[in-house]
């Protein structure tokens, strides 16, 4: 067997990881799990390193992420569990991940029902008017230079006019690591329409991108930097693994 290639073991130990991790998706286009040791360290209750790779995971509230990567090194694990493919870590360990995220992605998530629901029926104020608003539709996009861009179609309840609005906004990692925050709101000429409607589609935004909605059973993430080219959002972050996700 080429010194590269896994044995026995750890092929069956990455495939329970797979099967675990399938389990909590709602979809998955591509995953594979590779973990690494020898037969000797097992019984030792050691790993040498967990790769993580998915591809077209959807997440909760229908979250696609295009790509996750997770790396983790030096595990100390239940040698019994093992024996029976079960993965149980005998201390939580930390481990560096990678999302990505395009715009189509993001412009899919912020159209879902879950979030359009939470859109509806808001009370804003249009030409120093209180008015009932719903939030149609958006179309989220990257353009680059590190901006965000909402155009949002909104309908009046009253009357049954729509009007448009559309701004960009710059992505920023918020105290604590947990989510990201839009700030340096610009608008498009003739496009500020309410400050109220700006507030609740930057508040979703945020709500979206909670690193919350990217964690699996037993792990939790922290946001260390962020990237946003035209086009693609990359997260880097730190997650902290408590346990294994198990089918």
């Amino acid at each position: 067997m080429a010194a590269n290639q896994p044995g026995l073991g750890e092929q069956a130990l990455s495939k329970a990881a797979e099967i675990g991790l399938s389990s909590q998706l709602d979809e998955v286009e591509e995953l594979e799990v590779d973990i690494r040791t020898n037969p000797l360290k097992v019984i030792q209750g050691e790993l040498d390193s967990v790769d993580i790779k998915g591809k077209g995971m959807v997440m909760q509230e229908d979250l696609r992420t295009e790509e996750l990567e997770m790396h983790i090194d030096s595990i100390s694990i239940d040698p019994l569990r093992a024996a029976f493919g079960d993965i149980q870590l005998k201390h939580p360990t930390e481990a560096e991940t990678r999302v990505v995220l395009t715009e189509q992605d993001l412009d899919r998530a912020f159209n879902s029902n879950f979030i359009r629901d939470k859109l509806q029926n808001l009370n804003v104020h249009i030409n120093n008017q209180p008015t009932t608003v719903d939030v149609q539709k958006v179309e989220f996009r990257l353009p680059g230079e590190g901006k965000f861009s909402l155009n949002a179609t909104v309908g009046l309840r009253e009357g049954g006019e729509t009007k448009q609005t559309a701004f960009t906004a710059i992505p920023r990692v918020k105290e604590g690591g947990n989510r990201i925050s839009l700030e340096d709101v610009e608008y498009a000429e003739g496009k500020e329409v309410s400050p109220e409607l700006t507030n609740a589609l930057l508040d979703k935004s945020s709500e979206l991108l909670d690193l919350r909605n990217f964690e699996l059973e037993g792990m939790s993430l922290r946001l260390k930097k962020l990237d946003v080219q035209n086009g693609k959002l990359t997260l880097q972050a730190e997650a902290y693994v408590e346990q294994f996700p198990s089918s």
